[in-house]
């Protein structure tokens, strides 16, 4: 069990650089494990491209959990999005082996939907519920636009702009007298 935390800890890594790098090898590499033990593992590419998503999925939906526990309302929601930027990039460097699970409904598409969506979705809920975000705003609204701020940029460096752009976008969204109610 342990090799295989440290496959899926260096595939992490290595997709989340993408291009020429994102190979197996460098995986293997990068654990410290020979490419055989790779594949006794994660007998295809996409296995472990989809075990990777999964475990950041995961991660980031008990994160919600963790920072609902530790953090303020407002301040929750936005550590929340910006840890979900280091999934996106681990994502854009798995793009190519996930173009068919974003162009056709899947299982880990519906799976990761619905998790994120959930997590989310109880951190603006306690943001609402504590008058400091807006009411009109849905998790799959708030989603969709967080993905769209970090699929603009596909630069070297990108992520700090996006991490600026998060941070704009929770400061625009908190709330500034009455808006209408969510629904």
């Amino acid at each position: 069990m342990r090799n295989r935390e440290r496959v899926l800890e260096a595939a992490k890594a290595v997709f989340s650089t993408g291009g020429p790098e994102a190979s197996l090898e460098a995986v293997a590499r990068h654990a410290g494990v020979g490419i055989g033990t790779l594949y006794r593992h994660f007998p295809t590419r996409e296995a472990l491209f989809e075990a990777v998503y999964r475990r950041e999925v995961d991660h980031l939906a008990e994160l919600a959990e963790q920072l609902k526990a530790e953090a303020g309302p407002t301040d929750a929601l936005r550590r929340w999005l910006r840890s979900n930027v280091e999934f996106i990039a681990t994502k854009k460097g798995m793009s190519a082996a996930l173009a068919l699970a974003a162009h056709k409904p899947s299982e880990l598409t519906a799976y990761s939907f619905d998790r994120l969506t959930k997590a989310v979705g109880m951190l603006l809920d306690r943001a609402i519920a504590a008058g400091e975000i807006r009411a009109d705003i849905s998790p799959e609204d708030l989603l969709r636009t967080f993905v769209g701020i970090c699929y603009m940029h596909d630069r070297p460096g990108w992520q700090s702009g996006v991490l600026r752009m998060v941070d704009v976008f929770v400061d625009g969204l908190q709330a500034r007298g009455e808006a209408p109610p969510r629904g």
